[in-house]
């Protein structure tokens, strides 16, 4: 039944639209697993002269496997965004006389040879290798410290499907994850439990007593069974036919009325991002954007780099518009066809989704005056970049909008989600980022900090001038892509 799967998997793979639309795409992606694999075994090289330099007279083995929690929670965060539960299309198999235990056991086997699982091993064992070369006195334990690398690896694996199992089930299922990660980090760091220790000292304990690698093989099959459990009780015909009835919150959304004949659409657009997953994650995620600037602020290296700070203030103030904006009207595909339907203004519709931007712009920059801390220069260059975003940004957005053909399903989660991007996602973030940079930039360091300063509120203020034109212009293009639109968001995501 196995060998059926799998020619059935072959035949899927190589006769889908997919592989032969994105053929350039899948060779590129080739070249790039090439790539990191072969930084991997340099850096496995690496790793064992870097040591010997810094340590020359300790255990390697025991430093590395010290440090393993790092790799440990490094990885787990790296494959909650990145990595996703390998799927085959069940449904038709679930009518035939095949036993769901086959199914479920086939694509957990499926996840075990992912290339994340394959991608840490040619780091240690190129390690390894140097490691024996260079003397090492014990191959019994260099040869089982490979075999628990691929242990923790293939559990890490199990484990970050359980996490995504039961985090899909949360409204903002980043946050619960990345507060447990930075609480064992914090633990850790501040020496309140050290799990480096801990790792390291058990990971030497097996090595030298191999009967004690049953203890993490045991969590290995726990780990899958745990898997297993999940994902039989979720293999029936009629799960997906299954719904959740929830008690609708209905927000008081009567203070939009005063925006006159936008306020539907304003309400419409409030209740989108605070009903569904994927707009509500975005939603959250602006406190990343806000305390952007304690990742460079704090050091005095990126004080002085004041070509930085346009770009920090852009990203910072114009988080929620870059990340809403750039999927206008994608965030409607699911409705657009019955939206267009109506007898409605195209101005009204996108002049509510320009009023959210801008009032995003507005209190980002209000909650970021704190950054005053660091100089009166930063906060300046935050307000300077809060008019351009306001002026030009929410513009060129709005205008780049126009070209998005691509559905997006607001049930998935926001974080490393490119469902929906598309090259104009890529292309759009030259002029909102680079080009006021570099302009900044070249200014402040030929004429300096102020006629740099005047020239982005500039920008700014002629944006805001000629916004009804600019409005006009943006309207006109929309309604000329209007049915190429509905056609595409009538397909398939």
């Amino acid at each position: 039944m196995i060998k059926h799967f799998l020619n059935l998997e072959w035949k899927q793979y190589f006769r889908s639209p997919y592989w032969q639309k994105n053929l350039a795409l899948n060779i590129l992606l080739v070249f790039f697993a090439l790539y990191l694999m072969a930084f991997f075994v340099l850096g496995g090289v690496g790793l064992y002269y870097g040591l010997d330099e810094l340590l020359p007279n300790q255990d390697k083995l025991a430093i590395v496997s010290k440090y393993m929690f790092y790799w440990i929670l490094g990885d787990l965060l790296f494959r909650f965004f990145m990595q996703k539960l390998p799927v085959m299309s069940v449904k038709p198999l679930l009518t035939l006389p095949v036993k769901r235990s086959t199914v479920v056991n086939f694509v957990l086997g499926k996840s075990a040879f992912s290339f994340f699982n394959f991608l840490p091993l040619f780091l240690a064992i190129p390690f390894a290798i140097t490691l024996s070369a260079y003397g090492y006195p014990d191959t019994t334990a260099i040869l089982m410290w490979v075999f628990i690398v691929i242990i923790i690896t293939f559990s890490s694996n199990f484990l970050n499907f359980i996490i995504e199992a039961y985090s899909a089930e949360l409204s903002v299922p980043l946050l619960p994850f990345l507060i447990v990660a930075a609480g064992l980090y914090g633990l850790n760091y501040f020496e309140i439990i050290s799990f480096t220790d801990i790792i390291g000292n058990g990971v030497i304990a097996i090595t030298q007593n191999p009967i004690f690698i049953l203890i993490p093989l045991l969590v290995l099959g726990l780990l899958y069974m745990v898997n297993y459990k999940l994902l039989l009780q979720k293999l029936y015909l009629d799960a997906s036919l299954k719904t959740k009835v929830k008690d609708v919150n209905a927000s008081d959304l009567s203070w939009t009325k005063r925006f006159g004949d936008i306020a539907p659409f304003m309400q419409l657009d409030l209740r989108l991002i605070w009903r569904n997953k994927r707009t509500k994650s975005t939603a959250f995620l602006m406190v990343i954007g806000l305390l952007y600037g304690l990742f460079f602020y704090p050091q005095p290296m990126y004080r002085e780099m004041e070509f930085m700070w346009a770009f920090i203030g852009i990203f910072s103030t114009g988080f929620f518009l870059i990340n809403f904006g750039q999927f206008i009207p994608a965030w409607d595909s699911g409705y657009y066809k019955m939206l267009m339907s109506q007898n409605i203004k195209y101005e009204q519709y996108l002049r509510s989704k320009f009023i959210l931007m801008v009032m995003s712009v507005v209190v980002m920059f209000v909650l970021g005056i704190p950054y005053v801390y660091f100089g009166w220069k930063i906060l300046i260059a935050h307000f300077a970049a809060a008019i351009y975003n306001i002026g030009v940004n929410s513009h060129v957005i709005m205008w780049g909008g126009s070209f998005n053909r691509k559905k997006i399903d607001l049930d998935k989660k926001a974080a490393f989600n490119y469902q929906g991007t598309g090259a104009v996602q890529w292309l759009i973030g030259i002029p909102l980022m680079l080009v006021p940079m570099i302009l900044f930039g070249i200014l402040n360091w030929l004429l300096g900090f102020e006629v740099a300063i005047a020239t982005l509120i500039t920008l700014g203020i002629i944006g805001i001038v000629l916004h009804k034109k600019l409005m006009k212009f943006i309207t006109e293009k929309y309604l000329n892509s209007k049915y190429k639109m509905i056609a595409a968001f009538s397909k398939d995501a």
